[in-house]
């Protein structure tokens, strides 16, 4: 059960994060947020939503599931987004059922498992959080995961855990008629945060998962 559970964690600790291999900067010391400047968009949490994927080594028995956002806003001047600042909820941490297809597994006991003190700790910890350090024009050749139509790289730190990061991902960021948007599809490396299941990297606990998870955002906010 833990080592199905942990591939659910992974994806689920790591939302709004940026690249590791594949978009691959990982994650740096935290920077300065950026200053917010211009109008106020509040984030739509009913239309906003992130998405997950996380695989055993060579992709095999993948997990995938959601986490929503508690609030958001980003500001926006000149037609640029400047800045942007969003709450997780841990506690609304879901898989897919549709993931889950062993006959003697559960999706209710892997979310179980991952918002006890073995993993999210969710009592402790309910949220995490993503703040917006800088927006600027995406330069060079697209990762092969990034969303279509990315025009942008986002930054921002990341705490998860206690633990805080700045980190980077190509994002398509919209602007127009009183609407701003920001969706995402990225690779991010659970090890950054030091998310490990088994003691060491020879724990076979630890070695069966990849690190690597899919990440999917999509966030629409509105003046």
């Amino acid at each position: 059960m833990k080592k199905l559970t942990v591939l659910a964690f992974a994806g689920a600790a790591l939302l709004f994060t940026a690249c590791n291999e594949k978009s691959k900067e990982g994650g740096k010391d935290p920077v300065e947020v950026a200053e917010k400047s211009g109008d106020a968009y509040n984030v739509d949490l009913a239309t906003s939503n992130v998405n997950w994927k996380a695989f055993h080594k060579g992709g095999f028995a993948p997990r995938w599931g959601t986490i929503n956002l508690k609030s958001g806003e980003i500001t926006v001047a000149d037609n640029a987004v400047t800045s942007g600042d969003f709450v997780i909820d841990m506690t609304t941490l879901k898989v897919d059922p549709a993931s889950v297809t062993e006959a003697d597994k559960k999706p209710a006991d892997l979310e179980g498992h991952l918002k006890n003190e073995d993993f999210f700790n969710v009592t402790k910890n309910p949220t995490s959080d993503f703040k917006i350090t800088s927006v600027t024009d995406l330069a060079g050749e697209l990762p092969k995961d990034a969303v279509a139509g990315a025009n942008k790289t986002v930054s921002g730190n990341l705490t998860l855990l206690g633990k805080t990061l700045n980190v980077s991902f190509p994002a398509k960021v919209t602007v127009a008629d009183g609407k701003a948007g920001i969706e995402a599809k990225f690779t991010v490396n659970r090890a950054d945060w030091g998310i490990k299941f088994g003691t060491d990297e020879t724990d076979p606990a630890e070695w069966m998962i990849s690190k690597d998870i899919e990440i999917g955002i999509n966030v629409n906010a509105t003046k």
